[in-house]
């Protein structure tokens, strides 16, 4: 049965998570293996909210190892992943980080993995978003260039839904008033909207919205 946690920001989540996932594993967080891929951060120029989302994670008794999926071959993705319980997607540019996860593998074998339940997914902000069948509606279009590259929208297909993330960050006001709401405004569309303190629990075909701040 497959699992994923999906969340705007680990640095607010992920002790919550861990707890999940120790329940789930039945063991504590220092003994589960995860790994920590931060590829759709490495093209933003700030780069302190990666830290930040590590830090949550730490936070959480999970120790913390990094890998990097640019450049990176299927064999690569195969061999330097297969020993890790749970794989963390951190965020950045979704575009970028799907036209890494084509040209390594990774997208093809993370949808092995999770969807047969060998292993568990995480995710922050584009982490989440790259889960979705169809990311189109996800996007700022501020990396036109990588869209262009990527060619088409389609996401890892974990989930049949999208994440919206950071909803009600002022950070991310303007973008979602002025862009994104306009473009995913339609009824066939299936988002979910995220703050900074939630994150979706997906366990089979069953999901639902956890709020840190309720516990």
């Amino acid at each position: 049965m497959k699992n994923l946690f999906l969340a705007s920001s680990v640095e607010t989540t992920g002790p919550a998570i861990g707890k999940e996932i120790e329940n789930i594993l039945g063991k504590k967080a220092k003994d589960i293996k995860l790994v920590f891929i931060p590829t759709a951060g490495m093209v933003e120029e700030e780069k302190g909210w990666i830290e930040n989302d590590r830090s949550g994670l730490v936070e959480a008794g999970f120790e913390i190892n990094d890998y990097d999926i640019t450049d990176k071959t299927p064999k690569d993705i195969e061999k330097d992943l297969n020993m890790y319980d749970v794989i963390h997607v951190n965020g950045g540019d979704t575009f970028y980080l799907l036209i890494q996860a084509r040209k390594s593998g990774f997208d093809k074998w993370i949808k092995e993995k999770v969807l047969s339940g060998e292993k568990i997914y995480t995710g922050s902000s584009a982490g989440s978003i790259a889960c979705a069948p169809n990311t189109m509606d996800a996007e700022f279009f501020e990396n036109y260039d990588y869209f262009k590259e990527l060619k088409t929208y389609e996401g890892f297909g974990l989930v049949d839904f999208m994440i919206f993330p950071h909803w009600g960050s002022e950070d991310f006001k303007e973008k979602f008033l002025n862009h994104r709401i306009e473009v995913a405004y339609k009824a066939d569309n299936k988002i979910i909207l995220l703050n900074d303190w939630q994150y979706m629990k997906v366990e089979g075909d069953k999901y639902r919205i956890v709020d840190v701040r309720d516990k």
